[in-house]
């Protein structure tokens, strides 16, 4: 899909990898200069960033089953006999718009969630099997750094979810 300057372009993972870096490297420089004065981190603390990039995946299913037309997402063959079911109701302009919003602010805030837990995670990962407390940060690094994941897959595909299907013109191509 071409970017275009009248109109949003799918998030680009460039803009991703480099807020990730940036904020892993910041990451890893505090934790590493101030381990000693950081407070115990609670172990769950990523699990809701994954809530919310299952929330966003679950959105993009109900949002892409309304915008695609209805012959896209069944052939005939897999048709179950009998009448078509009922119209879908569309979605207005303002809710995709919506959508498509929190979907391009949540891949960027899991891009820096993802470099945050990286950058602390490099840290107490090497020194997990020197000390309690490390290992005991190891564990809640890995749980933020899934979360954060799902949180980006969530907010990817509710993006993808948003497009407009295709339209053939007219005479076709």
């Amino acid at each position: 899909m071409a970017r275009n300057d009248t109109g949003l372009g799918p998030t680009r993972i460039r803009d991703l990898v480099i807020v990730a870096a940036v904020a892993g490297v910041g990451a890893y420089l505090l934790t590493r200069f101030n381990y000693g004065s950081i407070p115990r981190l609670p172990r769950f603390a990523g699990v809701s960033a994954g809530l919310l990039g299952i929330g966003e995946a679950i959105a993009g299913w109900g949002l892409r089953s309304r915008i695609r037309p209805r012959h896209v997402d069944r052939d005939a063959s897999s048709r179950p006999p009998g009448p078509p079911g009922p119209p879908r109701p569309p979605v207005p302009p303002l809710v995709a718009a919506r959508a498509l919003s929190v979907a391009k602010a949540s891949a960027l805030a899991a891009a820096a969630l993802i470099g945050l837990w990286l950058g602390f995670a490099l840290f107490v990962w090497p020194e997990a099997a020197l000390a309690v407390a490390a290992a005991a940060d190891a564990v809640t690094a890995t749980i933020g750094l899934v979360g954060a994941a799902v949180l980006l897959g969530g907010a990817l595909w509710l993006e993808y979810c948003c497009r407009a299907p295709r339209v053939d013109p007219p005479g076709g191509r």
